[in-house]
């Protein structure tokens, strides 16, 4: 079994292929936090993975009930924080995303259009 080295304990092994194959399976290919659709892109597909709801560094298992499909964003938001259950994680990696969809947005969609000081774009007249 590997060592984790910040908590000093033993955590259970990664996932198998085969095990993770079963998993996304499970949950047809899904992530369990957004509901990206892995079967819909090959894109999609290249970003679904299986993650620990509650983290192998804080001792979580590898037991099916511990196992969802995960898309890396979700995965990378979530992190190793642990939460009372799965549906609040899956509350807190959703706010994020929102969050993190409406920083985006101010910063790209907006760029090159003027914005009053509430950052909502000025619609200007045509021919201006």
């Amino acid at each position: 079994m590997p060592f984790n080295l910040v908590t000093l304990s033993i955590v259970d092994e990664p996932v198998t292929r085969a095990e993770a194959r079963k998993i996304l399976e499970r949950d047809h290919f899904r992530c369990r936090y957004c509901g990206l659709d892995g079967k819909a892109s090959f894109e999609n597909a290249l970003v679904l993975s299986v993650d620990f709801v509650l983290p192998r560094a804080h001792k979580g298992k590898k037991d099916t009930s511990n196992l969802v499909a995960c898309c890396r964003p979700c995965n990378k938001i979530k992190g190793t924080r642990v939460y009372k259950n799965f549906d609040d994680a899956q509350r807190h990696v959703l706010a994020r995303r929102e969050q993190l969809r409406h920083s985006w947005e101010r910063q790209f969609t907006h760029a090159s259009k003027p914005v009053d000081e509430l950052g909502q774009p000025i619609e200007l007249c045509a021919g201006l």
